[in-house]
């Protein structure tokens, strides 16, 4: 016979199952409404309290899904400020004047990648680890990735390589010039995993090979490429970082539906010479495979184990030196 003793502890136990369940229904519920579907979810997001962060003359309205996290949000707070900060400094200003920023703390330590949208305003969701840490944060490449994407208008699937490649080349040369990552360690990822954008069999070139490592690295090349060409007709005087500051002062950026022809002749406009509009004519409609070999060496970059050493002899040094340095204020 159970004793009241007993019934008192089983009463509670029903009570705890039951309000765990009801939390982690809740979890489930929730992430759900704010993960569903590949389109953002901005009437929800425009229910949940907003933290405003006014940076380089954009309005930051971070929101955070509803869940707890380890990290006091002030911490994650300073992650976004920090990879805005970046990208302001690349772009000379934040591209966009209000961005929705949807966190949404999912099981985990990780960043789980995110997306941007324009449709209706620009809106990035990040899922991130409701367990993340500092360290994480501060070595996230994710954010800056995402925000790079603002200032960028729309070209479409079919160029998105153009999209995803200014992202994956831009994100780590901005942290550099904001100093939150050193020259050394950006090449050092570039030179291990550039060669996964090179044409494989069968390629057809940027514009008709949609494959993972053709729209991220084999963008990320194309832009390369024309940062190099750029600053060597140009006597080092502009880059890539000119051209598409000139495609953001033209007003273009992800709330804007552009061909990919308008977003190069503008981008060439900036800077005086038609790089980007040739080096398209070349890399869109057919593969093509660059020496990486003979590119690096160029630049001044050897390999030494997990390092990179500098040559500051090379023939492409000063070129080299000037793609990560800090603009001019």
């Amino acid at each position: 016979m159970k004793t009241l003793r007993d019934i008192h502890w089983i009463v509670a136990a029903i009570v705890a199952t039951a309000m765990l369940a009801s939390l982690v229904a809740f979890r489930a519920d929730a992430q759900s409404e704010y993960m569903r579907g590949d389109r953002m979810p901005y009437d929800a997001f425009g229910r949940l309290p907003k933290t405003d962060l006014e940076i380089g003359g954009g309005t930051i309205h971070v929101g955070f899904a509803p869940g707890e996290m380890t990290l006091p949000r002030e911490k994650v707070l300073d992650w976004v400020r920090m990879s805005a900060k970046a990208v302001a400094t690349y772009y000379g200003r934040f591209p966009v004047e209000q961005l929705r920023l949807l966190l949404v703390p999912v099981d985990g330590t990780r960043i789980r990648g995110g997306t941007t949208w324009g449709y209706r305003g620009a809106a990035i969701r990040i899922p991130i680890g409701r367990d993340a840490t500092e360290d994480v944060l501060r070595r996230d490449w994710v954010m800056v990735h995402e925000m790079v994407h603002t200032a960028l208008p729309d070209v479409g699937d079919r160029h998105a390589w153009l999209s995803e490649g200014l992202a994956v080349y831009i994100e780590p040369i901005a942290r550099v010039q904001a100093g939150d990552l050193t020259a050394p360690e950006i090449w050092q990822a570039m030179m291990r995993d550039m060669p996964k954008g090179l044409p494989q069999a069968g390629d057809q070139g940027l514009d008709n090979t949609d494959t993972w490592g053709r729209k991220y690295w084999g963008g990320a090349m194309f832009c390369l490429l024309a940062d190099i060409e750029i600053r060597k007709r140009t006597d080092n005087r502009f880059g890539l970082q000119d051209a598409m500051r000139g495609v953001l002062a033209a007003g273009g950026n992800h709330e804007k539906d552009w061909t990919i022809d308008r977003v190069l002749a503008t981008a060439d406009k900036a800077v005086g010479v038609d790089v980007l509009t040739k080096l398209h004519d070349e890399m869109g409609p057919k593969p093509v495979t660059p020496d990486l070999a003979v590119l690096w060496r160029d630049l001044g970059l050897k390999l030494h184990g997990e390092s990179v050493a500098f040559d500051d002899t090379a023939p492409l040094a000063a070129i080299r030196k000037a793609i990560t340095a800090p603009p001019a204020k």
